[in-house]
């Protein structure tokens, strides 16, 4: 690999983390779970699929994420059937202190308007816990990634139709969750 290829897959890395991060989080419900997943899905990235065109890293990436946490689930699933448990979910949200949030932004939004943006952040967080799998990850590449139907099927590995249909269940079921914020 070029210097110039390993610093556009560096920025390229660097620009996904934190989004891959909350997707994967929001699937797993587990800090330690989604770090590990994002973190796999980086490096099989780098490993397969390094030598193709920046412009195919973004779905690859994401397509290869999917199967992480596709995988995730199902060992999950097998491992709670054998514990006989009926779920592992943990919620971990009061552990998650980020440093760089604790610092004071001097020219920032006042403390109303930050306690209602972070009121509506984790109503939106809660909200997406309750939608099935598919259509949490649907709604995760079509709204936060921007991606299209067609690149959004690639990564899901499912039909523009199934896409389509995920995605406007998302939807309702997040404004009949949220109706309260929707003004």
């Amino acid at each position: 690999m070029t210097p110039e290829q390993t610093r556009a897959l560096d920025r390229f890395l660097a620009d996904v983390e934190r989004r891959a991060y909350i997707m994967a989080h929001v699937a797993t419900k587990s800090r330690e779970d989604a770090l590990d997943l994002v973190q796999d899905a980086m490096l099989t990235l780098v490993q397969r699929y390094h030598s193709r065109s920046e412009h195919e890293w973004g779905p690859l990436f994401y397509r290869v994420l999917q199967n992480k946490i596709r995988d995730w689930r199902r060992r999950t699933a097998v491992r709670n059937r054998w514990r006989g448990f009926l779920t592992r979910w943990r919620n971990d949200e009061n552990d998650e202190t980020d440093p760089i949030q604790q610092v004071e932004d001097k020219g920032g939004i006042g403390p109303e308007k930050q306690h209602l943006i972070d009121q509506t952040t984790k109503a939106l967080m809660t909200a997406l816990h309750l939608l099935p799998p598919r259509q949490q990850q649907v709604f995760l590449l079509r709204a936060w990634e921007g991606m299209s139907v067609a690149r959004t099927a690639f990564v899901m590995q499912c039909s523009e139709g199934s896409v389509k249909t995920h995605y406007s269940r998302a939807i309702h079921a997040l404004r009949t969750e949220l109706r309260e914020y929707w003004q």
